[in-house]
């Protein structure tokens, strides 16, 4: 039986997200991380400027949020706006570590949230932005980039400067407080 060939063209690719929006194709991979368990690492090399990656997912209050992971001791979550509505990473970008000496930085633009390249990234290099945290209750947020300039925690530094002004304040509240003395029975 003799089989014929097909010699069709095939038809081109639809222009990817990241395409539409300018970039360069890049490849994302997802590998070991000295900061934190996994982290994303790019194949090729990005110039400062371009959009590395869209943080994409589920948008949820921050309520349902907090009831959701109340137990759970790692989230992806992604604060919009005010904070009130959050992202549940479900997406590449989820793996982007924190580094308090970043090579990406996030920006919200028209509800969309992406991380840019603030500097020339090398292949092989991981991608980080600094988390700024702002939200957590009493949780450290223990940072653990390695970098010489790290502040030791993934709060941001306003965070950090209005949890200092906090505790010194609680701290002079003991201060001028009478002392009771104990009663010797």
């Amino acid at each position: 039986m003799h089989r014929k060939r097909c010699n069709r063209m095939r038809q081109p690719l639809k222009e990817s997200i990241a395409q539409k929006h300018g970039q360069n194709r890049m490849g994302l991979i997802i590998r070991s991380s000295a900061i934190h368990a996994a982290g994303c690492y790019t194949t090729t090399r990005i110039t400062k400027g371009k959009k590395v990656a869209e943080y994409t997912g589920p948008r949820i209050t921050k309520d349902e949020a907090d009831t959701i992971y109340e137990e759970s001791p790692v989230t992806y979550l992604f604060g919009l706006g005010d904070g009130t509505v959050v992202i549940d990473g479900h997406c590449m970008a989820m793996f982007i570590n924190h580094s308090c000496d970043p090579n990406c930085e996030t920006e919200e633009e028209n509800g969309r949230v992406w991380i840019t390249a603030i500097k020339n990234i090398a292949p092989g290099a991981e991608i980080t932005y600094d988390y700024c945290l702002y939200d957590g209750g009493d949780e450290e947020a223990d940072c653990n980039c390695g970098e010489s300039s790290c502040r030791g925690t993934m709060y941001s530094r306003e965070e950090v400067r209005k949890r200092k002004v906090e505790t010194r304040k609680a701290r002079n509240t003991l201060k001028t407080q009478p002392q009771s003395k104990g009663v010797a029975a």
